[in-house]
């Protein structure tokens, strides 16, 4: 008798208009969120700022960003309204702030209308896991990883965008016209947004899980303390390679925005390859836990080989070809992520837990910047750094490996449900 395999489960025309939709606004959202760095030079010599000061406001956007997810905010918000309008308020207030923050005078000022950006932004992957978490299991390792090479897309965009108005029309017109000119993208949002709306227990049924119950999940802590050491790499790579190429390996300005660009480049493209083939792989009848998992541990682990980087440190070559195999492997890792934690949660909490993951883990924003520039002032050089930054990688392998175990939804409301589970 021959062996029958699944029929997969294809998205509608609507589902991949909202997806293509949701890739554009992570694209945004990340062009919003690296205005500053961009023109922080200028914005300093203009209003005055310390070092200090203007490292403050780098940092402002990551603290209502991250907190608003840690406490569950961003979260019960995703999973209390519908996810259409929801997406739609913050992405109206992360433009606003952005147009607000070419408005802005003074420290004060500025610093307030960047911990706006944070607020806005906050929403946006609880709502994109929500969206997500309707999708076919087969469907999600694709969506999951567009939405990641937006992510590093956004930066590469920003920074060529970005400098051709810094130098055209100075830098407050450069937030004034992105955040303006960003707004665009909800008309066709509204018309095509999800919606669905949050599905309510039936009567007699199990009540909905609490916050303490998730945080008593070890399989929960595995995706939060994972996802922490993934972001760890990409933010060391967003903040301090440029950095490092420049003052360590001597590279010109023109040289080391080629080579950042192209290592973003290839990340993006690795995610995506990676998500349609896992996506492919489950589709045919393998295991999401074998499948899924396989790609994240082995992401990381691969991710890791960064440490090399500390032992070929003055052959640039050589540097370039490790960081390359590292950045294939994180781009391995992020496909498949959010689409374990997805599948973990389920509707019923996939806003809430995202929230909470992706504020742990965008607690590295400030860790592995930080890190790296206390350890580059007392070594003087940054190949301590990247030993650190792999190992970090390394032990998120671990953490997703060893501590989330099975790629399944939790059965919420099962009686006898074990927390420990």
């Amino acid at each position: 008798m021959e062996a029958t395999h699944p029929i997969p489960m294809k998205m509608s025309r609507r589902q991949w208009t909202i997806v293509v939709l949701l890739v554009i606004s992570v694209i945004i959202n990340y062009v919003d969120r690296s205005n500053l760095s961009i023109a922080a030079s200028v914005v300093q010599h203009q209003l005055s700022l310390s070092s200090v000061q203007i490292g403050t406001l780098l940092s402002a956007f990551f603290w209502t960003y991250s907190l608003f997810q840690l406490f569950g905010i961003a979260g019960w918000f995703a999973d209390r309204f519908p996810v259409g309008l929801v997406m739609a308020g913050g992405y109206v207030l992360w433009c606003g702030a952005t147009v607000l923050t070419g408005l802005m005078s003074s420290f004060v000022t500025l610093f307030l209308a960047l911990l706006l950006l944070g607020a806005g932004e906050s929403v946006a992957y609880p709502c994109y896991s929500r969206v997500f978490v309707e999708l076919p299991q087969e469907q999600r390792g694709k969506a999951n990883a567009l939405i990641d090479a937006g992510t590093k897309i956004g930066p590469a965009a920003g920074a060529l965008v970005g400098g051709l108005l810094l130098v055209h029309v100075g830098w407050r017109m450069l937030f004034i016209a992105l955040g303006a000119g960003g707004l665009l993208w909800l008309v066709p949002w509204l018309k095509v947004m999800p919606r669905y709306e949050r599905k309510m227990p039936a009567p007699g049924a199990a009540p909905l899980p609490s916050f303490r119950k998730l945080l008593r999940m070890r399989r929960a802590w595995g995706t939060f303390l994972g996802h922490f050491c993934g972001n760890y790499f990409f933010y060391y790579l967003l903040s301090w390679l440029p950095i490092y190429l420049v003052r360590e390996q001597g590279l010109s300005i023109g040289s080391m925005a080629r080579l950042t660009s192209a290592i973003f480049l290839l990340i993006a493209i690795t995610t995506t390859v990676t998500g349609w083939i896992s996506d492919r792989l489950i589709a045919r009848g393998a295991s999401p836990t074998r499948v899924r998992l396989s790609i994240v541990v082995g992401g990381l682990t691969v991710a890791s080989s960064l440490i090399g980087l500390a032992f070929v440190h003055h052959n640039l070559p050589l540097s370039l070809g490790v960081m390359a195999v590292a950045s294939v492997g994180y781009g391995a890792f992020a496909s498949n992520h959010w689409a374990i934690s997805q599948t973990l949660a389920g509707p019923v909490i996939a806003g809430r837990w995202t929230s909470l993951q992706n504020g742990i883990a965008n607690l590295s924003g400030i860790a592995a910047p930080w890190a790296a520039g206390l350890i580059v002032q007392i070594d003087g050089s940054s190949r301590l750094a990247f030993v650190v930054t792999g190992a970090v990688a390394l032990a998120g392998a671990f953490f997703w490996a060893l501590l989330v175990r099975r790629v399944e939804p939790v059965q919420w409301n099962l009686a006898g449900y074990s927390i420990a589970s």
